[in-house]
């Protein structure tokens, strides 16, 4: 057993292809090694800025030998008077044996010829001089170059390739390079130290590279980065601004990693926090340090209450440098934040009002007018929304006043350099002015949610503001012929879907998405006339794209994908799918829990029989109650009663759960709810409870209906029978289905 020590050695690589590349690596050198034979004990990947490193642990010195059996022409094609034929040489000769060699087994289609074929395993330097080759090639990332006069494409330039089986180096020649690349022992270390490093073999790797100031195992240097930070922040009594991001990043910028803390002047923490943070999180890959009594207050327009006068900074320099290096990061800190304290300046200049005005001079997309113009078609969706929803009059002032001024922050110059705070700083901005904190807040979380994972507005105008941004993307896109295709979504129109319905979720709002979109394709029509589109083939296009979306939102929630769609899928009543998105949500946990606790499979097995029997019966879908369709004068067996039974205590739970008349009827897709119920409908959800444990807790005395000494057959001769039978099976799939399609689900 050896180790196998493969180094590429580059130029400073961008921190986002490290971890990825590494991965790459470690897949194809798992699938490669299996189809050779060779398995090592473990492979471990690790990465710095200026290497990649792949060692495979506990590997054997050679392949095992291999025993082949090749079947070959039948026997008497192959022998004639005891001697081989040309047949048999032939075949001999392919499988590289002697005919005299060759045997005559017995099988299924009669006797055939067989040659067994002996290969001696080769060794593991040949093998692993095939395969690396091919697995610095197939390594793929964005923003590839090339350099010098070769073909080879890499994230930068490779300088060197160290491999080693053990001491012994294995030979390989990256000829594309420019200039070629030959493996050696050579590796490097530190960039600030000169010369080479000579490694005496793979198992040195480690303690070489360390002598050499390189941390080269990656979740050894992330530990120690860790660590340094969160004791340097807890000697400060501060808390450390560290988003998961930021620290990958800072993992994979460094090979020696020293903290440094850095001083902020005093005069710069009269910005706003969330650009001290932004220029120090993305500009420089700085750790901020907050307050522990910070206020949560996300319109402050001083950082004095949420930030210290430091920061902590990941230094990849030599021990004898950090106060060069810590005096050069505050001097660069130094110049970016008088830069953002001249942006404030000037910004505070110009009225929130003319920053609107000069929206119409920013085209916002071919087709679709200025920004300005866009800002208009979302106060006609605020105004929509506002309608539907009925909220109080205070949050639909809040709501207009927001919409009309949300993004005028788009042409300040805070927002020009820094345009992760669009949305922060025009709610800061309204404040400073003396707008009422409700609108300021409103304009700040109208982005929300950014991302997967994100916040979601926490004020109804700001969730008002919020989904109206989404809907006039959608509507104008879409209007524009433009849709999502793949991994192609320039307007991030998928995420604004997913945004629209977490807002709804968040909310609990019941919205009737599939009217408003046909109110607003058709208001769309007049003001876009140059996109000339079908507004009725367009609500439905944009309801089934939302619809997508919510099966895809349950779906990342880990829900199973019949569950998902057996509330959510294709062909369901839209009206049904969107009107409460929580709705959706609520239906998939209960389903969740009954096939976690083993109840489902009962009831599905009982209500997916029924459901095909009931193909055949007149009731509407939309009937809930037994009363009036079925008649107990016709029934001939005791289980007939038995279900009326169960279908007349199920009746009122599935009416309220549908949320329909007391009398069980009303329009088909139960579930549905009138626009402008705001707030979470708490009683729904309890419904569905109700009726999925009903429906378990029934589940024998249905099954008794088909099965069993009592159970009677539904198809009946006589014609009243057999409509009274179906109409029982109707209305049970009725109700089953307010909880979900049953025949969707699978088993």
């Amino acid at each position: 057993m050896a180790t196998f020590l493969l180094e590429i050695g580059t130029e400073e690589l961008p921190a986002d292809f490290a971890a990825e590349a590494l991965q790459q690596l470690r897949l194809r050198a798992e699938h490669d090694l299996a189809e050779a034979g060779l398995q090592p004990g473990s492979i471990r990947v690790d990465g710095t800025p200026r290497r990649l490193a792949l060692r495979l642990l506990d590997l054997p010195q050679r392949q095992p030998d291999r025993r082949e059996d090749r079947k070959g022409p039948p026997a008497q094609q192959a022998f004639r008077d005891g001697r081989p034929t040309p047949a048999a040489e032939g075949f001999a000769r392919r499988c590289g044996v002697d005919p005299a060699s060759l045997t005559v087994r017995d099988t299924d289609r009669g006797p055939f010829v067989f040659a067994t074929i002996q290969q001696a395993g080769r060794s593991s330097l040949e093998v692993l001089g095939e395969l690396v080759p091919a697995w610095i090639s197939v390594l793929q990332g964005r923003r590839f170059m090339r350099w010098g006069s070769a073909d080879r494409r890499f994230s930068r330039p490779l300088r060197w390739l160290v491999a080693l089986l053990g001491s012994e180096i294995v030979p390989i020649t990256l000829a594309d390079c420019d200039p070629p690349v030959v493996s050696d022992r050579t590796s490097r270390g530190h960039r600030l130290r000169s010369g080479a490093l000579s490694l005496p073999s793979a198992e040195a790797y480690t303690a070489c590279l360390a002598a050499a100031d390189v941390q080269v195992e990656r979740d050894v240097r992330a530990a120690a980065i860790r660590a340094a930070i969160e004791t340097a922040a807890a000697e400060a009594q501060a808390a450390p601004d560290l988003p998961e991001a930021l620290f990958e990043e800072l993992v994979d910028l460094v090979e020696s990693p020293r903290l440094l803390q850095g001083e902020i002047e005093e005069r710069f923490l009269a910005l706003p926090p969330e650009v001290l943070r932004t220029v120090m999180r993305a500009h420089q890959r700085y750790v901020p340090l907050l307050r522990l009594d910070a206020p949560a207050d996300p319109l402050a327009l001083e950082a004095h209450a949420a930030l210290l006068p430091r920061f902590l900074c990941v230094s990849n320099g030599r021990p004898e440098a950090s106060d060069t290096i810590r005096r050069g990061n505050e001097r660069v800190l130094r110049a970016r934040l008088a830069d953002a304290a001249f942006f404030l300046h000037a910004d505070r200049a110009v009225a929130s009002i003319d920053r609107r005005d000069q929206l119409g001079r920013v085209t916002f997309a071919e087709g679709l007018g200025s920004l300005r113009d866009r800002v208009e078609r979302l106060e006609w969706c605020t105004d929509g929304l506002l309608q539907a929803l009925a909220l109080p009059a205070a949050v639909a002032a809040h709501a207009r006043r927001a919409a009309h001024l949300c993004k005028h922050d788009l042409v300040s110059q805070m927002v020009g350099e820094f345009p992760e705070l669009q949305g922060v700083m025009g709610g800061k901005y309204l404040l400073a002015e003396g707008e009422e904190r409700a609108v300021a807040l409103a304009v700040l979380e109208h982005y929300q949610p950014r991302a997967a994972g994100d916040d979601l507005p926490h004020s109804d105008a700001g969730a008002v503001v919020a989904l109206a941004e989404r809907l006039e993307l959608l509507l104008s896109i879409f209007a524009r012929g433009e849709r999502p295709s793949g991994s192609s979504d320039p307007y991030a129109l998928r995420r604004a879907g997913n945004g629209l319905l977490l807002i709804l979720r968040g909310r609990g709002w019941r919205l009737d998405l599939p009217a408003l979109f046909r109110s607003a394709c058709e208001h769309w029509s007049r003001i876009l006339p140059q996109c000339a589109f079908d507004p009725a083939a367009l609500a439905v296009e944009l309801a089934e794209f939302l619809r997508q979306r919510q099966v895809s939102l349950l779906e990342e929630e880990g829900f199973a994908g019949d569950l998902v769609q057996a509330v959510a899928g294709e062909g369901l009543p839209l009206e049904r799918v969107l009107s409460d998105p929580a709705d959706a949500l609520s239906r998939c946990r209960l389903l969740h829990s009954l096939r976690a606790s083993g109840a489902l499979a009962a009831v599905q097995g009982v209500v997916q029989r029924a459901a095909r029997l009931a193909q055949k019966s007149p009731l509407p879908d939309a009937v809930l109650s037994p009363a009036g369709v079925v008649h107990a004068e016709l029934f001939e067996k005791p289980c007939e009663q038995a279900m009326l039974a169960v279908l007349e205590r199920l009746a009122p739970i599935a009416t309220a759960a549908a949320g329909l008349p007391a009398d069980g009827a009303g329009p088909s897709g139960a579930g549905s709810h009138g626009a402008g119920t705001a707030g979470a409908d708490e009683d729904a959800e309890e419904g569905y409870r109700h009726l999925a444990e009903g429906l378990a807790g029934s589940a024998d005395r249905l099954a008794a209906f088909f099965d069993g000494p009592g159970s009677v057959l539904v198809m009946a001769e006589d014609l009243t029978v057999r409509e009274n039978r179906l109409h029982l099976l109707a209305v049970l799939r009725n109700q089953a289905s307010v909880l979900a399609d049953f025949s969707r689900l699978a088993g």
